[in-house]
C-alpha cells in the first residue's frame, strides 16, 4: 500500500470549504486511491491552533476528525515523544540556513523514518528538504 505524510496545510483545506486549497486537497485525496497516511501530533496540534480561531463548529469538527483518524487503520498518527522532540530541535538547529518550523523539522525526520517521499502538503520547504509536496503539483 502506497504510504504518503499528511501536513497541516492538507488537513486545514480539506476541513475548511473556504480555504483556498480546499479543490486541491479534494482533487488529490480523490486521487490517492488506497494508502495509508502518517501525520505527527504535532501537525494535529497546529491543524487544532490554526481551525480553532475560526470558532467552535471548527473547534468540534477538529475534535471529530482526530477522533475518526485515531480509529481509521490506514492513518498512523506519530505520537510526540521527548526522543522526537529532542530530535527535531536538533535538526531545526542543524538547518539555520532554512526558515524551516520545529513541525516541519519534526514531520521531515518523521517522513525519512518512514521512507515517505510524498506529502500532503502544499508548503514548498517540503520539496526543499526532497520531498514530493502534492498539493503543488496539482494543476486546475
Amino acid at each position: 500500500m502506497k504510504r504518503v505524510f499528511a501536513d497541516t496545510g492538507y488537513w486545514v483545506a480539506l476541513l475548511n470549504p473556504s480555504d483556498e486549497l480546499h479543490s486541491k486537497a479534494l482533487e488529490v485525496s480523490r486521487r490517492l486511491g488506497p494508502v495509508r497516511i502518517y501525520t505527527p501530533e504535532m501537525v494535529l496540534v497546529e491543524v487544532a491552533n490554526m481551525l480553532g480561531k475560526a470558532g467552535e463548529n471548527f473547534r468540534a469538527l477538529v475534535q471529530q476528525t482526530v477522533a475518526s483518524l485515531r480509529q481509521n487503520p490506514n492513518v498512523t498518527i506519530e505520537p510526540q515523544t521527548s526522543t522526537l522532540f529532542r530530535e527535531a530541535l536538533d535538526f531545526y538547529a542543524a538547518h539555520k540556513d532554512k526558515n524551516w518550523s520545529l513541525t516541519d523539522c519534526a514531520s521531515f525526520l518523521v517522513m525519512k523514518g518512514e521512507g515517505i517521499t510524498e506529502a500532503l502538503a502544499y508548503d514548498h520547504h517540503f520539496e526543499q528538504a526532497g520531498f514530493v509536496a502534492s498539493l503543488r503539483a496539482v494543476n486546475h
